[in-house]
């Protein structure tokens, strides 16, 4: 919401809005002359304003989403504001997937600054070269994250999609796997017939995802068959991989990442193909993929306290704690330490057998509560019961209440030499900058 405020205002739109608390996103928008009250209050909506537009996680009791209403101001979702803004681009590139939106918009967005395309950029989390979760650009070209959830981007207007993988999450609002599958199918059949697709070739059945496209669909796989593969892949002491990119056979050009993991390679493979098909050089996609090394809450380094190197990430699906952990066994440490918090308590039910299996590979395990987010309802489930489920497997599992407890665990355990992932889409972070001293 906040990067779709700063377009609004460097458009000459008077903008205002709420959020709980002051942060350093509040302020810069304070800062470029929007009003922000803080607390979500009725008489926040005032009879004056034209348009009303609010985000997923607002429900219809919301006070200020009540008042709107009984004021019958015109109101747009977040997603169909974005989706009217794609539309005033030549080039509108969105990427979507269950994992990896943020790290392949990114390192696209790289790219584009590598080529001096001067994009206009609204990605999920903080980007260090873009200061923040926004660019404005002057360009005829928009990138944003296309999420799945509550069918947000089937608002959207894109000219090239990208589709890195389909899973089982978000069940608070899909059914199972197929009706998450046929809102991907819905969402790149959005696509003109002069538009793009580049979708990953390891999909399941992806003819059933790519029947009704119109338009050409570039494939990529870090494993199989493609239009856009990865060939003699090696890793360097930090777990970043070089490899050759193939394309049509023949080797394209070859690549050096700056970001660690075996997962990253896929995502790289869609930034290449994109960038290559709207026309950026294989000398610019290079440069930027090199100067790309990541994003707030990705694999991040954060510091290092008594010896002990501590990371942090956002991974909150079975799926992307495997990848993470797999990007940790490439990096120099003595033993690993993972604090999880798991993310919504949906989330844990439907996948607790998943949980449990990939947080099995860890070496230890420490559990905070559940992070509840949007949900009110536990579905009686809790980190206890992810934690005894990860102790009956033979994993070192450890379970406390509260971030001081867990501080105090770590201080008491964790040995010089020793690595400390703290993971999860809540607040868990703050273990980690506690820590440091942050």
């Amino acid at each position: 919401m906040s990067g779709l405020a700063e377009i609004l205002l460097n458009a000459g739109f008077t903008v205002s809005g709420s959020d709980r608390t002051p942060s350093p996103l509040t302020q810069k928008l304070e800062e470029e002359g929007a009003k922000i009250y803080y607390g979500q209050r009725a008489e926040n909506i005032t009879q004056d304003i034209q348009l009303v537009v609010y985000s997923a996680a607002i429900r219809e009791d919301n006070p200020e989403y009540a008042q709107a209403k009984s004021y019958d101001i015109p109101m747009l979702t977040r997603a169909q504001l974005l989706g009217q803004i794609m539309k005033n681009y030549k080039t509108s590139i969105a990427v979507s997937g269950t994992h990896g939106k943020t790290t392949t918009t990114s390192m696209i967005t790289s790219v584009l600054l590598a080529a001096d395309a001067d994009p206009t950029v609204s990605v999920g989390g903080m980007l260090p070269m873009i200061g923040g979760n926004i660019r404005i650009g002057n360009s005829d070209c928009f990138l944003t994250e296309a999420c799945e959830y509550t069918n947000s981007f089937l608002s959207f207007f894109p000219t090239v999609a990208v589709i890195l993988n389909i899973e089982e999450d978000h069940l608070d609002f899909f059914k199972d796997i197929d009706d998450i599958r046929n809102s991907f199918a819905k969402f790149a059949g959005l696509l003109p017939e002069d538009g793009l697709l580049v979708i990953d070739a390891d999909i399941d059945d992806i003819e059933g995802i790519t029947k009704d496209v119109k338009c050409p669909v570039v494939t990529v796989s870090g494993s199989s068959e493609a239009d856009y593969t990865a060939d003699s892949v090696v890793y360097d002491d930090k777990g970043c991989a070089s490899f050759n990119v193939i394309k049509g056979g023949s080797v394209y050009t070859k690549v050096k990442l700056s970001v660690p993991g075996k997962h990253n390679i896929s995502n790289a493979l869609a930034a290449i193909a994109v960038c290559d098909r709207i026309g950026i050089s294989a000398e610019d996609i290079v440069k930027g993929l090199d100067g790309y090394d990541g994003v707030d809450r990705r694999f991040q380094f954060k510091g290092r306290i008594g010896g002990v190197t501590v990371i942090d990430d956002y991974a909150h699906h079975p799926t992307e704690i495997a990848a993470t952990l797999s990007a940790a066994e490439n990096y120099p440490h003595e033993k690993l330490w993972l604090v999880f918090q798991p993310h919504t308590y949906s989330r844990t039910k439907a996948l607790f057998d998943e949980f449990v299996k990939v947080l099995s590979g860890a070496e230890n395990v420490v559990l905070a509560d559940i992070y509840a987010a949007r949900e009110k309802d536990n579905l009686g489930i809790s980190s206890e019961d992810l934690c005894e489920a990860i102790k009956n497997n033979g994993t070192s599992a450890y379970y406390f209440g509260s971030f001081d407890e867990i501080e105090n665990f770590l201080l008491q355990n964790c040995s010089p030499g020793d690595l400390l992932i703290t993971m999860g889409a809540g607040d868990v972070v703050k273990i980690a900058d506690s820590l440091l001293g942050n």
